[in-house]
């Protein structure tokens, strides 16, 4: 009796240990499918060079080769303060990883897109205003004619105006809603990290599309200032990143991002005859931090 006692007991001990070195617990960071996670960050801007088309019932003309800028906020509190969050440059961006190495997202890339005012740009069209409008001091044919952009105005005989031919603005957002499907590759092991659960290192890269959704703020031959959401064209984008994860669930990744944005249909006046139109390439820095979670 003893010995089949001392057998069992000898038995279930073997099979423990068998199946402590058969089945290992698997790391938390193992693997990613089934994951969600969330991104808040900031970003900075560099624009290409565009042609501007603005056209309506009195006028159609070209600003060619407009240059324009960002409008940073640099480190501040804005970008947690939930009142003001839409006062900074910001990403959003959730996402789930339907493989271990890829993943799709929803998000929104608030950037702003502000015409440089202190510069010269050749126009080329008509504009015939009433008389009786203020902007019908820049009544005329424009054909490669250099106009002061400066808030001032200057006109095209010569001598200055307090009526502005342009400003121009997507500041309460360029707003490009998107979608990415995105790569994740654990890299760890080239920085010379071991295979543990409290940081990984991983390369990203993806590819997006969306829709752009500015407030255009606008002031155009002297008519009334328009600012509102229009949908008014589309975007397409590609990134590549870093992404470095601590303790499982929290991350800080930087991103490069590059994209082309054609936008067809800008309101920039109160009636619905006044639009603009641009298509320019873009390339943007984003730093931001995240959580990465099972439901």
């Amino acid at each position: 009796m003893k010995t089949k006692i001392l057998f069992f007991l000898l038995t279930c001990v073997s099979l423990n240990t068998f199946a402590q070195e058969e089945i290992p617990v698997q790391k938390y960071t193992a693997h990613n499918k089934g994951k969600f996670f969330v991104m808040w960050g900031g970003n900075r801007e560099s624009y290409s060079k565009s042609d501007v088309n603005f056209r309506g019932k009195d006028y159609n003309f070209t600003v060619e080769d407009m240059r324009a800028h960002d409008k940073p906020k640099g480190w501040h509190v804005d970008y947690i303060n939930p009142v003001n969050m839409t006062i900074p440059q910001t990403n959003l961006r959730l996402g789930y990883f339907f493989s271990d190495h890829y993943s799709v997202t929803v998000g929104v890339d608030h950037m702003k897109y502000v015409m440089t005012q202190n510069q010269i740009a050749n126009v080329t069209g008509n504009i015939n205003l009433p008389a009786d409008q203020d902007g019908s001091i820049y009544n005329g044919v424009y054909n490669n004619t250099p106009v002061d952009m400066s808030q001032g105005g200057a006109m095209e005989g010569g001598g200055s105006t307090s009526t502005p031919f342009l400003i121009y603005e997507h500041t309460d957002g360029l707003n490009y809603v998107n979608t990415e499907i995105a790569r994740f590759d654990d890299v760890s092991k080239w920085f010379g990290l071991p295979n543990i659960d409290k940081v990984q290192i991983n390369l990203t890269e993806g590819l997006g599309a969306g829709v752009l959704y500015p407030k255009t703020n606008t002031t155009l031959l002297g008519k009334e200032r328009h600012d509102d959401f229009h949908i008014s064209g589309y975007g397409v984008s590609a990134k590549a990143g870093l992404n470095i994860t601590f303790f499982k669930h929290f991350y800080i990744q930087g991103e490069l991002k590059g994209g082309y944005i054609n936008m067809q249909d800008i309101r920039t006046t109160t009636s619905s005859e006044d639009k603009a139109s641009q298509h320019f390439t873009y390339f943007q820095r984003i730093i931001a931090v995240g959580g990465i979670f099972r439901i």
